[in-house]
């Protein structure tokens, strides 16, 4: 990894232990949605996780197409956004995780938003595992840096 991926892997890390919220953006039959949803990424950057319950749009659309993005922004709804914002577009397949896998990744998750234990325990809520193949950051408004994920 050389020193301008390092950084944009350190801007991405600190936007993302900023910010809980997401958007999801999921797609059936050509029809696009875009969902919110609280985020939790692995220290390496390479998964992020999210709970569901199963009887919502969002989950039928990925079983129906497992791709997604998912985009984390740190906007403020001030016209200082378009020189300080910055947003990160993950994109990537999504999966839902089960048995040992599961337990790990509900961990990181349950770590960073606690006050969802009783949520992650019901029967109807899944667990939502997006292994990502790239990040796009986008600050400064118009500054674009594109990173591959991966092994």
């Amino acid at each position: 990894m050389n020193k301008a991926e390092k950084q944009t892997r350190d801007q991405i890390r600190a936007l993302f232990d900023s910010q809980s919220l997401a958007v999801l953006a999921t797609s059936k039959d050509d029809q696009p949605y875009a969902s919110l949803v609280l985020f939790a990424a692995t220290p390496d950057l390479k998964e992020i996780v999210f709970l569901t319950p199963n009887t919502t749009r969002k989950y039928d659309h990925l079983i129906h197409n497992s791709k997604v993005a998912v985009l984390v922004n740190n906007t403020t709804n001030r016209k200082e956004d378009i020189d300080r914002a910055a947003s990160v577009t993950a994109t990537g397949i999504a999966a839902m995780l089960e048995h040992e896998k599961k337990n790990q990744y509900l961990d990181l998750y349950l770590y960073r938003h606690p006050h969802l234990k009783s949520f992650s325990d019901l029967k109807t809520t899944a667990l939502v595992c997006v292994t990502v193949d790239r990040y796009v950051l986008v600050n400064q408004f118009q500054n674009v840096v594109n990173i591959q994920v991966g092994d």
